[in-house]
């Protein structure tokens, strides 16, 4: 089975029968990602809805850092759906918000994931020195995945010395992603997952059109392809990895 490492099923653009297609593509598991206090508590309850099959993350975008991180934490007590704080980091292509508040914010979720004993997921644009910086200056959780990974080789091999795991998306399938290729022809099999941060980066040859969690298995053979191994292989690696970081073998 495909395990969708990073989607938000509760935004606008993914149907209420894009579970069933998910199913019927071979998709056994996927994790519905926060990205404020109100996105996060919707991932909760689709995660509810569908338990063993979906949970659920809490955490505040670096576009919205200027929310504050107050609004998560009643989220992160109780609801066995949490896997993971995230998606936090940094994002300095748009700036939506300061970004001496990004750092910031991404830190007290750094200390959040490691407080609360979850996987920490990190969205980083274009701010790859201070993601590392922060993530030094804090200390690494343990169960620690960059998530649509954009970066090249250097950036894998920083990510990778840091104990992370690294998700990559239909970004690489893209003609001109060929650092990403060349960080996912790199990274051990046992350090990668695949995502598809859906309703976003549909891959090719699906471009222009919604993504949903269905479309992962297209993620994972331009990934083999890239590897030159197996598509099986790379389903039953991703399965594994994605189960170790959000700690449910732990909870089975």
């Amino acid at each position: 089975m495909w395990f969708d490492s990073h989607c938000h099923l509760q935004y606008e653009g993914i149907g209420p029968d894009a579970l069933d297609r998910a199913v019927a593509a071979g998709v056994g598991a996927m994790v519905c990602v926060g990205t404020d206090a109100v996105q996060s508590a919707r991932a909760i309850d689709v995660a509810r809805t569908s338990p063993g099959r979906v949970w659920a993350t809490v955490g505040l975008h670096p576009h919205d850092a200027t929310d504050g991180t107050a609004g998560l934490d009643p989220l992160l007590d109780g609801a066995p759906e949490v896997v993971a704080v995230g998606e936090c980091g940094l994002d300095y292509h748009y700036d939506h918000s300061p970004r001496d508040v990004q750092r910031a914010v991404f830190a007290e979720q750094v200390a959040m994931a490691s407080v609360h004993g979850l996987a920490l997921v990190i969205h980083t644009r274009e701010a790859w020195d201070d993601t590392f910086a922060v993530l030094e200056a804090e200390g690494v959780p343990e169960r620690t995945l960059f998530h649509c990974f954009t970066g090249g080789p250097d950036e894998a091999r920083r990510s990778l010395d840091l104990g992370a795991w690294i998700s990559f998306s239909g970004i690489v399938t893209f003609k001109t992603a060929g650092d990403v290729r060349a960080a996912a022809a790199l990274a051990p099999l046992d350090r990668i997952l695949v995502e598809t941060d859906a309703p976003y980066l549909a891959p090719v040859p699906h471009r222009g059109q919604p993504n949903e969690p269905a479309l992962v298995a297209v993620v994972g053979a331009a990934l083999a392809e890239v590897r030159g191994v197996a598509v099986a292989e790379v389903q039953e690696a991703t399965w594994a990895n994605a189960r170790t970081v959000f700690g449910l073998d732990a909870r089975s």
